[in-house]
């Protein structure tokens, strides 16, 4: 059974090879041609991947990722439907379904939401709601560094707290709008925040994510 990472990844694959080597995207000085290569080496190379994370790594992160750019995208693009080598921890499904789900849609919605004549990509109601949980589970993470308080909403009225304090802005969309909020694209995110004026302004200008 197809988990949503995986088709997630598909999805993401197939926009990359459709949108060429140097489309722009919403990763700020990264066309489609970095952000394969990112792709690629979260996969393949955890070694380097930790620079993410880990700051004394991120001139190893850098030079391993400016190696895999150079190869022809065309390479790039299989790597990623090919997935992660089989001792990859990404390569057993409920780690991959945690962890890349998310990762998968908001780079799709990077290179999509870049382009100029861009339209919302329509999200079945089984997405969603997987969408929604995973909002759940890390918006306090990922809103710990709201200069706000900060409440995300769904339409139907089902809440998460982000971050605690006062003022508090609520940011209310559907789900996918809400990762992409919370992943850090405040100006791309289709939603609706209500609050203090001086509050909103804050929470636009935030860098939240991790």
């Amino acid at each position: 059974m197809s988990t949503h990472a995986k088709r997630e990844r598909l999805l993401l694959a197939d926009l990359l090879e459709s949108s060429g080597p140097e489309a722009p995207t919403l990763c700020d000085g990264w066309t489609t041609r970095d952000l394969a290569a990112h792709l690629v080496v979260r996969d393949r190379r955890p070694d380097a991947a930790a620079g993410l994370l880990i700051k004394p790594l991120a001139a190893r992160l850098e030079r391993v990722q400016a190696e895999f750019a150079a190869k022809p995208y065309e390479e790039l693009i299989q790597l990623i439907r090919t997935g992660p080598p089989r001792m990859s921890p990404f390569a057993l499904k409920p780690v991959d379904e945690a962890a890349n789900t998310l990762e998968f849609y908001v780079h799709g919605e990077d290179v999509r939401r870049a382009q100029p004549d861009w339209t919302p990509r329509p999200v079945d109601p089984v997405l969603a709601d997987a969408l929604w949980v995973r909002v759940e589970r890390i918006a306090r993470v990922f809103g710990r560094r709201s200069p706000v308080g900060l409440v995300l909403r769904r339409p139907d009225g089902r809440t998460a707290v982000a971050h605690r304090g006062l003022p508090v802005v609520t940011v209310t969309g559907e789900p996918g709008e809400l990762v992409v909020f919370l992943y850090g694209r405040q100006d791309a995110a289709k939603v609706q925040l209500d609050g203090d004026k001086e509050a909103v302004a804050l929470l636009h200008e935030a860098r939240l994510g991790i």
